[in-house]
C-alpha cells in the first residue's frame, strides 16, 4: 500500500480499519435502537501519531447500505487528505489540538438523552454503569449557543477530566472516549440506557440516590480506588494509611 494524498501507510491502514469498526457501531447503535429513527450521528477518530483526525458519517435512512460510513480525513490545519467536506465534526478539531489523549467524540440523538435535551436537564449518572470507571456524577447541559459547542466541551473537561458527554439543549447529546471508537460507541449505549431507565424510572417516583455501598462497590470493580480503600455513601475516599504515607 503506497502513500496516498499526504497520507501514510499506517494512517492509510487505520483509516481502513477505522471504517470497519464504524460499520459495526452503527448496526449496533441502529438494531439496538439507540440512536433515533432520523439516524444523527457521526464520529471523530483521532490518526495515531499524527496531526489528523477521521471523521465517519452514518448515512443512514435511504441509503442501500446505511452503515458504510462517509468518511473524510483532516488535519488539524483543516487540510482535506480524503474524502468531501467533513461537515460537523470539523468543530471538534480544537479539542483534538488541546489534547492529545482525546481519541473519539460523536454527535448523536438518541430517545433518552434527547428527552434530557429537551428538558434542559443535565444527566444525574444513577445507573451503575455509567459510575464504575469514573466519579462524574452527571453530564452538564449545553444551552447557550452563543458560546461554541466545543468551547463548552472544553470548559467541562477543565471542570471534570472524566466527565464523558455533554447534552445538547433541544437536540442530542455529544459524547467522547479517551479510548477509541469502540470505547465511545460503549459510553453512547450505556448512557442512552441510563438515561431510558431513570425516565421509566419516574412512573415508580423516580430514580433514588446509590445505597449504602454501592460507590465502593463499583470504584472497586473499575480500579478507581484500592481493594482496601473505605468509601463513604457521599463519595468521600478514604485511602489506607501505608497509600496516604507514600503520597
Amino acid at each position: 500500500m503506497s502513500d496516498v494524498n499526504g497520507l501514510s501507510k499506517d494512517a492509510i491502514a487505520f483509516v481502513l480499519e477505522t471504517e470497519k469498526d464504524a460499520r459495526r457501531a452503527f448496526r449496533l447503535l441502529r438494531d439496538s435502537r439507540t440512536i433515533s429513527a432520523s439516524g444523527t450521528l457521526f464520529f471523530a477518530v483521532r490518526v495515531p501519531d499524527e496531526e489528523k483526525i477521521i471523521t465517519l458519517n452514518y448515512a443512514g435512512l435511504w441509503e442501500d447500505d446505511p452503515d458504510q460510513a462517509v468518511t473524510s480525513v483532516i488535519g488539524f490545519d483543516g487540510t482535506l487528505y480524503w474524502g468531501n467536506a467533513p461537515g460537523g465534526a470539523a468543530r471538534y478539531l480544537k479539542i483534538f489540538r488541546k489534547y492529545p489523549d482525546f481519541k473519539a467524540i460523536s454527535h448523536v440523538h438518541t430517545p433518552h438523552l434527547g428527552a434530557y435535551s429537551q428538558a434542559h436537564s443535565e444527566l444525574p449518572l444513577l445507573y451503575v454503569p455509567n459510575r464504575r470507571f469514573r466519579f462524574t456524577a452527571q453530564l452538564p447541559v449545553y444551552i447557550n449557543r452563543r458560546q461554541p459547542e466545543p468551547d463548552f466541551i472544553l470548559d467541562s473537561i477543565e471542570k471534570d477530566r472524566e466527565v464523558p458527554g455533554i447534552v445538547e439543549a433541544n437536540g442530542g447529546a455529544t459524547i467522547w472516549s479517551w479510548k477509541g471508537l469502540r470505547d465511545l460507541t460503549n459510553n453512547i449505549v450505556l448512557l442512552e440506557e441510563g438515561a431510558q431507565f431513570q425516565i421509566l424510572g419516574q412512573a415508580l417516583g423516580g430514580s433514588k440516590p446509590f445505597g449504602p455501598g454501592v460507590l465502593e462497590q463499583q470504584w472497586k470493580m473499575g480500579k478507581l480506588v484500592p481493594p482496601d480503600a473505605r468509601v463513604d455513601d457521599d463519595g468521600t475516599i478514604h485511602l489506607p494509611e501505608t497509600a496516604q504515607a507514600a503520597e
